[in-house]
């Protein structure tokens, strides 16, 4: 439809359009769920402490890694369902180590609980962060803009 759109504005007169697409964060839950706010362990909050963090992905974050052990060994974890490793495809800047994360996930050499700690460890200082930011915003700053 917008590529359609973006070829024939211009000929019926009209300036082409802007198309931003933009991917959403799955629910801690899965992908097949939604977030909620009436629902405070779908997500991770701006406002989230890190023990907060730490406790809502270890507890509720969807799994792609195998029953057991031996099992995550031997078949490794998939991580187009593990919703820790859908998040660092978000968060975690640098693309070799994420790449390094999902080889070892995939062939076992990773487990879950382990992909959950380097999610965790990522994202605990980027809220920290920007709690401290939002902490610093006064009423001055906010006219300004």
């Amino acid at each position: 439809y917008f590529r359609m759109t973006r070829d024939v504005a211009p000929r019926i007169g009209q300036p082409k359009p802007a198309l931003l697409h933009s991917v959403f964060f799955p629910a801690l839950q899965g992908a097949q769920t939604k977030m909620s706010a009436s629902d405070p362990n779908s997500s991770i909050f701006l406002t989230d402490t890190p023990k907060q963090i730490k406790t809502k992905i270890n507890k509720h974050a969807f799994s792609g890694g195998r029953d057991t052990i031996e099992e995550h060994r031997k078949y490794g974890g998939n991580c187009d369902v593990d919703v820790s490793f859908m998040y660092l495809t978000f968060f975690l800047e640098d693309d070799d180590r994420l790449e390094q994360l999902k080889q070892a996930y995939t062939s076992g050499a990773l487990l879950t609980g382990e992909l959950k700690k380097v999610l965790i460890e990522t994202l605990q200082p980027l809220i920290a962060a920007h709690q401290e930011r939002r902490k610093q915003v006064t009423d001055e700053v906010v006219k300004q803009f």
